[in-house]
C-alpha cells in the first residue's frame, strides 16, 4: 500500500517467483489467494502462471492434493529433482504457508536439487492479541501498550472502515511468517468494547473478511460479565441456566456473522476484571460455560492465568506475586474443557526483561497450555529502543519446564503474543521491531529454530543482503544490552510507574502491585527461597526447584529474583553484586553508542525514510540509556556506600 512500509514482504522478495513459469493446482479461497500472489509478481517481473493449466515445462507448481481449504491442512511439502520445484499441500493453508516458504528461500528454491521435506507447524495455534480499544481510553489511549500509533481496527469509538485493505496487508505479513489468528481487541474489556460481542459483531466481522483470504481466524476478548452488562440479566453466576443460555445464544449468533470464528480471549478477576470468583465459582467453572457456548461451532476459549493480588500490602513480605497463578490454577488441573486453553505468561511476573519461566507451564499436564508472549515492547523499551527479542523467547521456548519436555512441546493449546502493531507506516514504529512479530511467527511454526537464521531471513527479505552484518551486530545481543543499562540480575522493575518507560528505582517499590526489589543498605533481590522465604522457588519441578533454592547454585541472571543478597556477594562471574551493577550499566551505555555507530554506517544501504527513522529512535535510545545508567549507578552507590572499583563518575 503507498506510504506503508513493505516490512518484509517488499515486490523484491517476489522476483524469483516472478520471473519464472509457475503452474497452480486445485481451487478454494486460500488457493485464489496463492494465485493472485504469483499472478502479481508475474506482472510485476514478467513471468507466467497457470491454473490447472496443460502440461508444459514449469519452474514451480504448487499443488493442492486435498478436496480444499478446510480447517487444517497447514503442512506442506517441498523438493526438487531433475524438473521443477514442487509444493504439495491437503488443505489450502498449508498451499499459502508452501508459497511464502518459496519467497522466504529466493533463488536458492530453484538452484540444484533438495530432497522431499514437510514442513509442519510445531503449534497448531499461533496468536496475536491486540490490546487495541475500540473508544479512546482516557489513561491507556487507542492501544493500550501500543507503541506504534492508533489502532489498525478501530479509531474512536467504530471501526476503521477506511483502513479494512491495510488489515488485509497486515494478514497477509502474518501469513507470511506463519502466524494464524489474531484477537482484535483488548482483554480489558470496557463498555464500549463489551458490545462487539452483541450489537456491533457486524464490525468484527468485516475485520474477519478482511483477514480470511490469510488464513487468519479472528478471536474476541469478551467481558465475564456480559450477560449483566449486555443480556439484562442479574447474574454472571457460571452455575446459572439463564447465563448459560444467554452465551449459547449470544456465541450462535456471533457464529452466524463469522462462519470461521475462532473463539474468546478472557480476562477475569484480574486487575478489576470480573470473573467468577463474584459467586464462589472456580476459573474452571468460567472457562468451560465458555467453552460449552464455543464447542459446537469448533471455537476455543482462551482463559487468562495472569490473576494475582493487586492490591497488596507491601509490608507484608510473605505475600509474593510470583506464586499467584501457580496457587490459583494447579489444583484445577484436568478440570478444564478440552476446548479451553489456559493462557500462561512466560514469567510468573509481567513480561521483565528478565524472569524465570512460570513454574505453572509444565505443572498442569492435564490442560491444554498456551504460553503468552509479549511482542509490544511495554518493558523493553516500547518501541523506541531496539531490544530484539528473539534470544529471549527461544531461550523461554528451550526450557525443560518438567525436566523432560520443552515448553516449545509443553504448550499445547498454542503461542499467543501481544501485538506490537499499528497504524503507524512502519507498522511497529520502530522499524526494527518488526524483527520481533516476525520472529515470534517464525518461533511458533518451529519453537527449536535458531533464532538468528529466523533474522537472517527477516533481514534478507526487508533490506536484502547488503547490510547483514550490520544489522547482526546492532541487534544480536540488544536484548542483554538493554538488560545491562536497565534492572540488573531479575529484579525487575526499576520503571516510571504506569506508563512503565524509563528509570525510577523505587517507583513500585511501596506499592499495592507487589512489584519490590527489597533495596537496603545492605543488599537488594527477593528472598523466594522454599526454606527462608516466599516458598515460590518450591514450585518448580526437579531439577530447578533445588537449583533456584540456593544461591550457590541460581544462575547469576536470576539471583536477585530468588535470593536477597549483600552486595558484597560474589557471583559465578567472579564479580560483586554492586560491581556488577556498576559495569553492567556502562557497558550497556558504550554498547548503545558502538550500535548507532554501525547504524549510521549503513546510511547507504538502507532505504532513507527507513534510515531516518531509525537514527532518531537511537538518538532516544542513547538519551534513556544514560539515564537508566545514571539513576541506576547513584542510587546503589548512596545505598550501599561501596565505591565504582574503577572510579568511574557515578553522580
Amino acid at each position: 500500500m503507498r506510504g506503508v512500509d513493505p516490512a518484509w514482504l517488499p515486490d523484491e522478495a517476489f522476483r524469483p517467483i516472478g520471473t519464472r513459469r509457475t503452474l497452480i493446482r486445485g481451487s478454494g479461497p486460500l488457493v485464489d489467494t496463492v494465485h493472485g500472489e504469483v499472478a502479481e509478481a508475474c506482472v510485476r517481473f514478467g513471468g507466467s502462471v497457470s491454473r490447472d493449466g496443460s502440461p508444459q515445462p514449469y519452474d514451480l507448481v504448487l499443488e493442492l492434493t486435498g478436496a480444499g481449504d478446510g480447517d487444517g491442512g497447514e503442512a506442506f511439502t517441498c523438493e526438487r529433482g531433475d524438473g521443477p520445484t514442487t509444493v504439495t499441500a491437503s488443505g489450502g493453508p498449508g498451499l499459502l504457508y508452501g508459497l511464502f516458504h518459496v519467497v522466504r528461500l529466493g533463488d536458492a528454491a530453484f538452484q540444484g536439487s533438495y530432497e522431499r521435506a514437510e514442513h509442519r507447524p510445531g503449534s497448531a495455534l499461533r496468536m496475536l492479541d491486540h490490546w487495541d480499544n475500540v473508544a479512546v481510553h482516557p489513561v491507556m489511549g487507542q492501544v493500550e501498550r501500543g507503541y506504534a500509533g492508533g489502532s489498525l481496527f478501530w479509531e474512536d469509538g467504530r471501526a476503521r472502515g477506511e483502513l479494512l485493505g491495510r488489515v488485509r496487508a497486515y494478514g497477509r505479513l502474518l501469513a507470511a511468517c506463519g502466524i494464524n489468528a489474531v484477537a482484535v481487541n483488548n482483554v480489558n474489556v470496557h463498555a464500549t468494547e463489551a458490545r462487539l460481542l452483541t450489537d456491533r459483531i457486524g464490525e468484527v466481522a468485516e475485520i474477519a473478511g478482511a483477514l480470511r483470504p490469510y488464513g487468519i481466524r479472528t478471536h474476541l476478548s469478551v467481558t465475564f460479565a456480559a450477560p449483566l452488562v449486555l443480556g439484562g440479566l442479574t447474574t454472571a453466576d457460571p452455575s446459572d441456566a439463564a447465563v448459560r443460555a444467554w452465551w449459547a445464544q449470544a456465541t450462535a449468533r456471533v457464529h452466524e456473522a463469522i462462519p470461521d470464528f475462532g473463539g474468546y480471549v478472557v480476562k477475569a478477576d484480574s486487575e478489576g476484571q470480573p470473573g467468577p470468583f463474584a459467586y464462589g465459582r472456580s476459573h474452571a467453572d468460567g472457562a468451560n460455560m465458555l467453552a460449552a457456548a464455543l464447542e459446537p461451532y469448533g471455537g476455543t476459549v482462551h482463559w487468562r492465568a495472569f490473576v494475582y493480588d493487586h492490591r497488596q500490602d507491601w509490608r507484608d513480605r510473605t505475600t509474593d506475586r510470583a506464586r499467584a497463578a501457580y496457587d490459583h490454577f494447579v489444583p484445577l488441573d484436568g478440570e478444564f474443557a478440552d476446548n479451553a486453553v489456559l493462557q500462561v505468561k512466560h514469567g510468573p511476573m509481567d513480561f521483565q526483561v528478565r524472569e524465570p519461566l512460570s513454574p505453572l507451564i509444565g505443572a498442569m499436564p492435564g490442560t491444554r497450555l498456551a504460553v503468552e508472549l509479549q511482542a509490544t515492547q511495554e518493558y523493553t523499551g516500547q518501541q523506541r529502543h531496539v531490544c530484539w527479542l528473539g534470544p529471549m523467547w527461544s531461550e523461554v521456548l528451550r526450557f525443560r519446564a518438567d525436566g523432560e519436555s520443552t515448553v516449545g512441546e509443553a504448550a499445547r493449546g498454542g503461542l499467543v503474543a501481544v501485538s506490537n502493531v499499528g497504524d503507524d507506516p512502519f507498522w511497529t514504529g520502530h522499524p526494527l521491531a518488526q524483527a520481533n512479530l516476525y520472529t515470534f511467527g517464525r518461533l511458533a511454526w518451529q519453537p527449536h529454530a535458531d533464532p538468528r537464521q529466523i533474522l537472517d531471513e527477516w533481514i534478507g527479505l526487508t533490506f536484502g543482503n547488503g547490510p547483514s552484518a550490520g544489522l547482526h551486530a546492532i541487534m544480536d545481543g540488544s536484548w542483554r544490552t538493554y538488560e545491562k543499562y536497565t534492572a540488573p540480575l531479575g529484579v525487575g522493575w526499576m520503571v516510571q510507574p504506569g506508563h512503565h518507560y524509563g528509570p525510577s528505582v523505587d517507583g513500585y517499590e511501596y506499592s499495592p502491585w507487589g512489584t519490590y526489589h527489597f533495596a537496603d543498605r545492605d543488599g537488594i533481590g527477593v528472598d523466594r527461597s522454599a526454606a527462608t522465604g516466599t516458598g515460590f522457588a518450591g514450585q518448580y519441578a526437579k531439577p530447578w526447584a533445588s537449583v533456584y533454592e540456593s544461591p550457590d547454585t541460581c544462575p547469576d541472571e536470576l539471583l536477585l529474583f530468588f535470593h536477597h543478597m549483600s552486595y558484597e556477594h560474589v557471583l559465578h562471574s567472579g564479580k560483586t553484586v554492586i560491581q556488577h551493577i556498576y559495569d553492567t550499566h556502562f557497558e550497556g551505555v558504550q554498547e548503545v553508542e558502538a550500535a548507532r555507530e554501525v547504524w549510521a554506517s549503513l546510511v547507504d544501504l538502507v532505504d532513507p525514510a527507513r534510515h531516518a527513522r531509525v537514527t532518531e529512535r537511537f538518538e532516544e535510545q542513547l538519551r534513556s540509556a544514560r539515564e537508566w545508567r545514571d539513576q541506576v549507578n547513584s542510587y546503589f552507590l548512596r545505598k550501599s556506600g561501596v565505591p565504582d572499583a574503577h572510579g568511574r563518575r557515578i553522580h
